[in-house]
């Protein structure tokens, strides 16, 4: 993400258009910097809780009752029981290149924080550019914040034989800290604290990056996503049904399910947060990159998932329980489910195919058996692909096992065989279909349906033929699809010869 560096330079130090940022420092002074919202962009505690929950949720009332003792009693509790990897950490590259280069020049650098010792300890360490470290330590009960910060900052600094330093932040906490530094560094500062900070301080380098609130908002949903909600409406369109309110009722049930699939979409991402931390495109979303805090992804998908239970109620009790089931088997699977090889594929196959039976309650239209073994067959034979892709690049970055799932590398070939034959069956249960006595009943020329399998059969070995070169797009292959202009000609050319088929029915 693009990142501004504005230097403000007003009464003490003016300087000539040639002078760099580094020129605004005195020449010995040395530099403190803030952890959470500065070095990196996420909150190190709220990343803690999550760790507690995703890894021992049992033991998260323990970290809650330590609250009773104070916070630094809270954050060290947290902190024992976490164990934050600080590697998984997103930081702010922007920031570490200008320490790296005062680092350099033989400046000390100090990391100073609010947060437990031994997280500010295991970043320190990691990163391995500080000479010492400022932090929360549950033996003195102090939280290191606002004026306890600056004063421990002040003797610190004092220790060292100086009367100045140089402090990098980003929050309201910190204006007690800048208010008695030579030189204030504001990192991705809030527009109201920036205000203050100005008015209060002369010296000030403000480090900026771009925020799109929108688009973070809108790739935190997954609104891309919503795409697949559109099988809610195959019944409808399998019964040939043309009726106003069953397609407004199936409009609202796209619009609950694509509430809830948002908001579990959150929930996974929270719970996954390590292992999308490492993967090159998962890394990417709002919550892995620090994007969006993950106290606000919670608010946010609470809020979803309370919009898609009113508008699931105001369906149909029995909309309402088909959705009830999807979100409970969705969480089931971010918890627990996604890591059984096997049984993860299953899972995600009914969770695609839940869509097309809660189409059906929705809309009050009974759902073709053959339709349902038809989806079944070929969500298996996708959600195969899906991990076939992951396999693939697992396997080409040098590891043995995908990290959160059951597979290793050695399953590639098991995986890729099982979902090609899966693929090819889908389409042999549509060839019978219309061989059956139902399609002779819903086609007045069934004739030609013929056409459609080789169709069908050809857009099920590209999917594979993809997957095999390693080219699905976010390696989702129903994704891939709706991007992928052949997958729609097949998709168009099934349609127009279905609804010929159809012309003249009884």
């Amino acid at each position: 993400m693009p990142t501004t560096i504005r230097s403000h330079i007003f009464k003490k130090r003016p300087i000539s258009p040639s002078n760099t940022v580094q020129d605004t420092f005195n020449a010995l002074e040395p530099l403190y910097v803030d952890l959470d919202g500065t070095l990196t962009p996420v909150d190190t505690l709220h990343e803690a809780l999550t760790e507690v929950l995703r890894s021992q949720p049992l033991a998260l009332p323990q970290a809650l009752r330590s609250l009773l003792k104070g916070k630094s009693a809270f954050k060290a509790t947290t902190a024992q029981l976490a164990s934050l990897d600080a590697s998984t950490l997103p930081y702010n590259q922007h920031l570490l290149e200008l320490l790296r280069a005062e680092k350099q020049k033989g400046r000390k650098l100090i990391l100073a924080s609010a947060a437990d010792i031994r997280i500010v300890r295991a970043v320190a360490e990691y990163l391995q550019i500080f000479d010492d470290i400022i932090a929360t330590n549950q033996h003195d009960a102090t939280n290191l914040s606002g004026a306890n910060k600056q004063a421990a900052i002040a003797a610190h600094a004092a220790a060292l034989g100086f009367t100045e330093y140089a402090y990098a932040g980003n929050s309201h906490d910190d204006l007690a800290v800048w208010e008695k530094a030579s030189l204030a560094i504001a990192v991705d500062t809030p527009a109201s604290v920036l205000k203050k900070l100005r008015q209060q301080h002369s010296n000030i380098i403000e480090m900026v990056a771009a925020r799109q609130p929108l688009k973070v908002f809108l790739k935190s949903i997954r609104i891309n996503n919503w795409s697949k909600n559109a099988l809610i409406f195959l019944p409808l369109l399998a019964a040939h049904c043309l009726e106003v309110p069953a397609w407004t009722q199936a409009l609202l049930a796209f619009l609950a399910f694509g509430l809830c699939a948002s908001g579990t979409y959150l929930i996974n991402d929270l719970l996954d947060i390590p292992n999308d931390r490492s993967h090159p495109i998962k890394s990417k979303r709002p919550l892995a990159s620090g994007r969006m805090p993950v106290l606000q992804g919670c608010a946010l998908s609470a809020l979803l998932l309370a919009a898609a239970a009113v508008t699931a109620l105001s369906l149909s009790p029995a909309f309402f329980l088909t959705l009830l089931i999807y979100t409970a088997l969705t969480l089931s699977y971010s918890v627990k489910l996604k890591k059984i090889a096997i049984l993860d594929i299953l899972v995600l196959a009914f969770l695609y195919t839940i869509r097309i039976i809660a189409g059906g309650v929705a809309s009050n239209i009974q759902i073709s058996k053959w339709l349902l073994a038809i989806s079944i067959f070929v969500f298996i034979s996708l959600a195969l692909a899906k991990r076939c892709a992951e396999i693939t690049r697992i396997k080409n970055a040098g590891l043995a096992k995908i990290q959160g799932r059951g597979y290793f590398i050695d399953d590639l070939e098991t995986v890729r065989s099982m979902g090609i034959a899966s693929g090819f069956m889908s389409a042999l249960v549509l060839a019978l279909y219309i061989e059956s006595p139902t399609s002779f009943i819903n086609y007045n020329f069934p004739e030609l349906l013929w056409i459609t399998p080789p169709i069908f059969l050809a857009w099920i070995m590209r999917i594979w033929i993809k997957t095999g070169r390693n080219e699905l797009t976010g390696e989702d292959p129903l994704q891939f699809s709706l991007k992928d202009k052949p997958s729609w000609i097949c998709l168009s050319l099934i349609f127009i010869f279905a609804s010929i088929a159809m012309v003249g029915e009884a």
